[in-house]
């Protein structure tokens, strides 16, 4: 392996994975279940996020039933404003007006929050171990930037983290370890490339691709999670294949930064 070869044929072979995806009867059973969900504005997006950071999909209790899962008893509920909606029946055109007056708070809970049926999943966490302790070395790259690495256990859904200010990465410690090492390929990838960016999809878009290279080149298929990843990030097929060709040079770029503590001179260096 040499940091020089950047693996063009992994990047195609996303974009193949996604594309197939993207068509499939499994993709679709995933749109028409985010369909459910109401699109938040960016006010209510900030008291979600100021309430409960890790909330990754949020409704209603009747929401929920109606998609036959149930809040758990004792969760506590987050709080967002809704619009207080009257008609005005003095309208001049003689139709009834809906007109806002005020804003009420309103309880809805997260996914995490939850039991019942099982949602439909795009991202599969990966099965298996690290053998060849691909997680150890890529611990001496994150410490090579000047990122400490935590394990933490996360609420929902969530593998893990990169907080800039602290130079912190966290990693879910209950996922496998093949799973781990892909997560902590993906949050390296936000270390090296996402101290301030305008686009979060875009984002989330280069560090899940650049953790893709990473895993396939060190032997580890991640295409049961980085497929579903990308393409729900992005938008969909057509989106995420023009999303990865726009950042093929940064992913690229970033992989082989990573993949070098993988080549032997660097293995015997840092013996």
């Amino acid at each position: 392996m040499t940091a020089k070869n950047n693996h063009p044929e992994l990047i195609e072979k996303l974009a193949e994975g996604i594309s197939n995806l993207t068509t499939s009867e499994e993709w679709q059973r995933h749109l028409d279940f985010q369909s459910k969900f109401h699109r938040y504005s960016f006010n209510n997006v900030l008291l979600i996020a100021a309430q409960c950071h890790e909330a990754s999909q949020v409704a209603g209790f009747n929401a929920w039933r109606k998609m036959n899962r149930f809040v758990r008893k004792g969760e506590k509920a987050i709080w967002i404003l809704a619009p207080m909606v009257y008609k005005n029946a003095d309208a001049e055109d003689g139709e009834d007006e809906r007109i806002i007056r005020g804003f009420n708070f309103v309880p809805v809970f997260d996914v995490a929050q939850t039991d019942g049926e099982d949602l439909p999943a795009i991202c599969n966490r990966l099965d298996g171990d690290d053998p060849a302790g691909h997680y150890a070395t890529l611990l001496t790259v994150a410490d090579s930037i000047g990122f400490t690495v935590e394990d933490h256990e996360f609420n929902g859904t969530t593998n893990g983290d990169c907080t800039h200010s602290e130079h912190r990465i966290r990693v879910e410690t209950r996922n496998t370890p093949a799973q781990r090492v892909k997560t902590l390929a993906h949050e390296i990838a936000h270390a090296l490339l996402h101290e301030s960016f305008d686009s979060r999809a875009l984002a989330e878009l280069e560090a899940e691709s650049t953790a893709y290279v990473v895993c396939q080149a060190l032997g580890i298929d991640s295409s049961d999670y980085s497929f579903g990843y990308v393409a729900t990030w992005a938008g969909g097929g057509d989106q995420a294949i023009a999303g990865i060709k726009a950042s093929c040079e940064r992913i690229q770029r970033t992989a082989a930064t990573i993949l070098r503590a993988f080549e032997p001179a660097a293995q015997e260096e840092a013996a």
